[in-house]
């Protein structure tokens, strides 16, 4: 069985109207979200062996908020252009590439196409239904691929066994 875990990028800022989409930094609520996940994360003290994120400056700063919550990671984090702005099917296609060693991964990008993944890749209940209604800045889902090699994937066959909501966390 193979791992996924799917993380929406914290909340942004608009304050710089000067600034493009890709370069939108963290603003504080942002910020406060990211380190609450970390803290979360290394509280029920999950593990990765590889990430895959996009470039774009507000992942890059919800990684570093992430960190501080949780720690230094001890695992590759890869950089991939095509997460920004991508489609379910190549979001598909990017998990379907996951390196086969890697049994835990951590995908962080945004929406509308990790929303979109999630529900597509998950099986009918609460939790589907719940991504479904909306995928919020920094929520974070767990899924439980019944796979042995990412090129297996497929639409419907995963399990959402968590599902992480900043504001739950309080």
């Amino acid at each position: 069985m193979k791992q996924l875990t799917i993380m929406r990028h914290a909340k942004s800022s608009w304050d710089d109207p000067k600034l493009g989409d890709f370069d939108r930094p963290l603003n504080p609520r942002g910020w406060k979200a990211a380190r609450r996940v970390g803290n979360e994360l290394k509280r029920r003290k999950m593990k990765f062996d590889f990430g895959l994120a996009s470039p774009a400056a507000r992942v890059r700063e919800t990684i570093v908020g992430l960190t501080e919550g949780y720690g230094q990671p001890d695992f590759e984090i890869r950089f991939e252009p095509k997460i920004y702005e991508a489609s379910v099917s190549t979001l598909l296609e990017l998990v379907r590439g996951l390196p086969e060693a890697a049994s835990s991964a951590f995908l962080i990008g945004h929406n509308p196409g990790l929303e979109r993944l999630l529900v597509d890749l998950a099986e009918d209940g609460e939790c589907r239904d719940l991504v479904a209604e909306k995928f919020p800045t920094a929520a974070l889902a767990r899924l439980e691929l019944p796979v042995q090699h990412w090129k297996d994937v497929q639409p419907g066959s995963a399990k959402i066994a968590e599902l992480l909501v900043p504001k739950k966390l309080d």
